[in-house]
Formats: C-alpha cells, sequence, structure tokens
C-alpha cells in the first residue's frame, strides 16, 4: 500500500510563494513518476508538473517557470515551489504517485490534497 500527504498549502498573498511538499510511504519501488495536480470546484484536475526518480521534469504551460518541480529520493519526498503565485492558482493541490515494477506499473495513487489560496 502506498500513502501520499500533501502539506505546505496556505494562504498566500499574490506575488508570494509556497513550498508544497508530498511525503510517499509504503511499498514504493525505485523507480516511480509523482505528478502534481490541482483542481478548483466545478473543475477537471488540472495536470501542473511531473517528476522521475531520474530527476526528468516536465511542465504545464500554465505553470511553466513559476512553478519547481524536485525530489528528494533518499526521504521519498516530492517539492513544488511555487512563485509569483496569482489568484487564479487558488485551489487543491495533490500529489500523485505512479511506481513500476518489472514490466507493471502501479497507481496512481494519491493524497488527499492540500489547500492553497492566494488572497490580498
Amino acid at each position: 500500500q502506498v500513502q501520499l500527504v500533501e502539506s505546505g498549502g496556505g494562504l498566500v498573498q499574490p506575488g508570494g510563494s509556497l513550498r508544497l511538499s508530498c511525503a510517499a510511504s509504503g511499498s514504493i519501488f525505485s523507480i516511480n513518476a509523482v505528478s502534481w495536480y490541482r483542481q478548483t470546484p466545478g473543475k477537471e484536475r488540472e495536470l501542473l508538473a511531473a517528476i522521475t526518480s531520474g530527476h526528468t521534469t516536465n511542465y504545464a504551460d500554465s505553470v511553466k517557470g513559476r512553478f519547481t518541480i524536485s525530489r528528494d529520493n533518499a526521504k521519498n519526498t516530492v517539492y513544488l515551489q511555487m512563485n509569483n503565485l496569482k489568484p487564479e492558482d487558488t485551489a487543491v493541490y495533490y500529489c500523485s504517485l505512479i511506481y513500476y515494477s518489472g514490466s507493471s506499473s502501479h497507481g496512481p495513487y494519491w493524497g488527499q490534497g492540500t489547500q492553497v489560496t492566494v488572497s490580498s
């Protein structure tokens, strides 16, 4: 079983920064990919960024240049550094993990989400 716990959300003023953390535990194999998503009421979950265990990253155009995904494999933790936040970044942020074992993939597993509110 895989557990993901997000933290680091909160209230921040426009132009401010936050760093979200996604701590993973359980049966996680060394080959995996973690993604950050966000969701607002009435909208589909939006993929923001992803990182593989080899540190290859990808970003959505909407956050490229403002958000940075990184990971500490020793801590089984993935981070999302968010800079120059805008009111439209307000959402619940989720992390998701898929891991690979042999020829099989497992997941995605989801955390419970953390609220980010950007407001003056």
